[in-house]
């Protein structure tokens, strides 16, 4: 008589589970030891990577960026396939090579004077707070600058500290008090000071905003919308591989479609939406009423079913966190406390994009559109009397606004948090309209007695009459809608005020629970359910490669079990 095969599910087409399922199908003699499949609810593969076309160029709607080129599986494998070279355009094909042009709200470009000090300060910052650099000045390789940094970060952690108590710090209030240690040790300067050329804004308002532009920036490469709510200690766990981040010239979804080529056609199963799944908790024979050699049962919402011997789950946190959240019965018994509870603490955010294409009457066809910059933009503080009326709400974190590349017709911006979400809800002309207000307060340059002598509201609202007025016209838009999508609820995970590693660590563990020897329970069927995805690595969560190492992690842990057991 043969012996049936146990058969592994995998939940999620993305990179996590596409490369659970490359990993076990190429696996030696994984064909005479289990039957694989992975069911997507959506109608593709990808997951958060969904690579698009707009304007003609090529773009990323999810993931976008390599973080880093030595020692990434990710950057390994688009070698391997030649993804990093095309003749088609694409998203950021040549990085950020043209130098920006940092603006202040009002069209008042700033000189680097007032930009460079403040940008490494948050830089420098940072670097302290990621663990990056260790400031030393005992140490000849340090130069005065860094060691003055370092003793800016000291401060600043030493306040907050002090304030919050122990494991409660910020990442945004730690930056906050770095700022203000910043300006004490400039002290001789007039906070006040009047800057000729600059209008109502002084030093200390003009170092503030630029400071607020870095922040709105670190909002979206870490989703939290709120700095305030990133953990300080967790940040020096995070990981990133060392070289350049690039881009892959021939898409994001390369990768995945790579790492999928080898399975079967059948094996992975779209639109195939999991509602509900059914395990078995140690001490509890439940019969399932099909088959109950085999302890998981999936409920799809066609209301077809499907039995298993192991799941690897790898829906994201914000689906998890949903789960828990509306009491929705996804789990059957529930998940156990110790998950629920590091699911909740964790962070989950939403970062979208939106890319703008510039109308062909901006430019004659035939000519560039260089003209439109690389602009960063700093906006007056909320309290501000001086703020442009016309630029909307939801604009004022976009730290910028730029060509995908040098002379691309396509802008592309950047939303985090509640102006991510704001952003899913606008129409078209909504969008078009606010941008536009916004782009035009700030390519429109005052005049040089208005730069000299901008006292009155109706001047520094960016209602000026000038010549040098630069008026652009949108096209259409294409907006990422990360947040209200029912298969996502959001982008990347992050480390919460009140959540630690140890949290993305307990994300990861199997279910039944591993007893304190690290065996399964032997009341239960062993590795029932097993959690995969960016949100369960350690070091690497928020990013691709982190969901690849996931995805081999379980792959892994399914094949030692076998292999253990001598099959």
């Amino acid at each position: 008589m043969v012996a049936k095969k146990s058969r592994i599910v995998i939940i999620g087409a993305g990179m996590a589970g596409v490369t659970a399922a490359n990993k076990l199908f190429t696996a030696t003699g994984s064909k005479d030891l289990f039957e694989l499949c992975v069911v997507e609810g959506g109608s593709r593969i990808g997951g958060r990577i969904n690579t698009s076309e707009f304007g003609g160029d090529r773009i990323e709607m999810g993931a976008t960026w390599i973080h880093g080129i030595g020692g990434s599986p990710v950057h390994k494998i688009a070698q391997e396939i030649h993804a990093l070279e095309s003749e088609q355009p694409w998203e950021c094909m040549d990085g950020s090579s043209d130098e920006a042009k940092t603006v202040a709200e009002c069209g008042f470009e700033l000189n680097p004077t007032l930009v460079d000090p403040i940008s490494s300060l948050f830089k420098n910052l940072m670097d302290y707070a990621q663990g990056k650099k260790v400031f030393d000045e005992s140490t000849e390789t340090e130069s005065k600058g860094d060691v003055e940094y370092g003793k800016l970060g000291d401060k600043a952690s030493e306040v907050c500290t002090s304030n919050g108590g122990l494991g409660k710090l910020s990442v945004g209030s730690f930056l906050r008090q770095g700022l203000e240690a910043y300006w004490v040790s400039k002290k001789n300067q007039d906070e006040e000071l009047k800057l000729n050329g600059y209008g109502n804004w002084s030093r200390r308002l003009l170092e503030e905003a630029i400071f607020a532009m870095h922040e709105s920036t670190q909002r979206t490469y870490t989703s939290a919308g709120d700095l305030l709510t990133l953990d300080y200690s967790a940040e020096s766990e995070y990981r990133m591989f060392p070289g350049e981040e690039i881009t892959i010239a021939k898409g994001y979804l390369s990768i995945v479609q790579s790492l999928a080529s080898v399975l079967p056609p059948g094996l992975i199963q779209l639109g195939r939406k999991v509602t509900k799944i059914e395990w078995q908790q140690p001490e509890t024979h439940i019969n399932n009423g099909y088959d109950d050699t085999r302890p998981v049962k999936l409920h799809f919402s066609d209301g077809s079913v499907m039995l298993a011997d192991h799941v690897i789950v790898t829906v994201s946190l914000g689906v998890l966190k949903a789960s828990i959240q509306q009491d929705s019965g996804m789990f059957n018994p529930p998940l156990p406390s110790f998950k629920t509870e590091a699911i909740s603490r964790l962070g989950f955010g939403v970062v979208n994009k939106l890319f703008l294409q510039l109308s062909s009457t901006h430019a004659t066809k035939g000519q560039d559109f260089s003209k439109f910059p690389f602009l960063q933009m700093v906006f007056h503080r909320a309290d501000s009397e001086f703020r442009h009326k016309k630029i909307p709400w939801w604009m004022r974190k976009t730290a910028s606004l730029c060509p995908l590349y040098h002379n691309s017709s396509v802008l592309l911006s950047w939303f985090a948090g509640k102006e991510a979400l704001e952003l899913e809800s606008l129409k078209d002309e909504e969008i078009i309209n606010g941008v536009s207000a916004t782009v035009s307060s700030f390519l429109s340059k005052p005049q040089k007695k208005e730069k000299e002598n901008c006292h009155s509201h109706e001047l520094c609202n960016g209602n000026v009459n000038s010549k040098e007025n630069s008026e652009v016209k949108i096209a259409k838009v294409l907006k990422s809608q990360w947040g209200n999508d029912p298969l996502f609820l959001g982008s990347y995970s992050y480390v919460a005020v009140g959540s630690s590693g140890e949290d993305l660590d307990t994300m990861a563990e199997p279910l039944p629970k591993l007893n304190s020897c690290g065996d399964e329970p032997a009341t239960s069927p062993p590795l029932q359910i097993l959690f995969a995805g960016e949100a369960t690595h350690r070091t690497h969560y928020s990013t691709t490669h982190g969901a690849y190492f996931s995805g081999l992690r379980e792959a892994n842990r399914l094949l030692q079990h076998y292999h253990h057991l001598g099959v």
